[in-house]
């Protein structure tokens, strides 16, 4: 009797022993539930930052790397757009000198050219005022992209700096200021180029004003071109 009593309680404990959940520690339940929301995480697209160990990166650490990558990416689009702009403003003022020196050629050889010389260099002017033309309008085109980088810098330095990323705020208003300045340079040669055909318009006025008091004294008449006295 005694011997089946005892049998009994170890039956017992055995079944209780197995019907009992098994016990994890805490820390490791921790890492399990952060890996599970992690994964979760990078399927659903909540996290455009890559990482390995999510329970070492912070909320704050993910958004100063995500603000690091947009001055970067904004840094590239200003360094593009700056070039252009560069480029455009530089062959602008090439097409302008060119034709400031067509203009004061033709000035300075008017009365001295046959008919067919004058049509022949009125004929490469008209062409240089058009390629004029088409680099102001390039000039203008390329600008309007450049002040929307520009102001895509100043936002993208301005999150960065609020998020806790200095030292990426930091370097891309460097960048930014850099850039400004190479523009500035490269506007005021074009506008120097502008001041010059300027300058040779007023001549151009004067000269042929005198040409024309003179023909009208020695009464000589001869036309002056129609293309040449229209306004560019």
């Amino acid at each position: 009797m005694n011997f089946l009593l005892s049998y009994q309680k170890r039956s017992a404990r055995v079944l209780l022993s197995s019907r009992r959940p098994a016990v994890h520690k805490p820390g490791r339940w921790s890492n399990i539930l952060y890996t599970g929301i992690a994964s979760l995480s990078v399927g659903g697209g909540l996290c455009a930052v890559p990482f390995q160990q999510v329970e070492n990166l912070s909320h704050d650490s993910l958004i100063k790397r995500a603000a690091s990558l947009v001055t970067d990416s904004s840094t590239t689009f200003l360094s593009q757009t700056t070039l252009a702009l560069i480029d455009a403003f530089i062959e602008y003022s090439k097409a302008v000198h060119t034709l400031d020196a067509l203009q004061k050629r033709y000035l300075a050889s008017l009365g001295k050219l046959t008919p067919a010389d004058e049509d022949s260099i009125w004929q490469v002017i008209i062409g240089q005022r058009a390629q004029v033309n088409d680099r102001q309008d390039e000039c203008k085109r390329f600008e309007s992209t450049w002040v929307s980088a520009v102001r895509l810098c100043e936002t993208a330095a301005e999150a960065a700096y609020t998020s806790g990323a200095e030292h990426a705020s930091i370097t891309i208003r460097t960048n930014l200021q850099v850039a400004q300045s190479q523009v500035e340079q490269a506007r005021k040669l074009s506008l120097d180029a502008d001041m010059k055909l300027a300058e040779t318009k007023v001549m151009e006025i004067e000269r042929l004003a005198q040409y024309k008091a003179s023909l009208e004294s020695n009464n000589y008449e001869e036309e002056v071109p129609e293309a040449y006295l229209r306004e560019d």
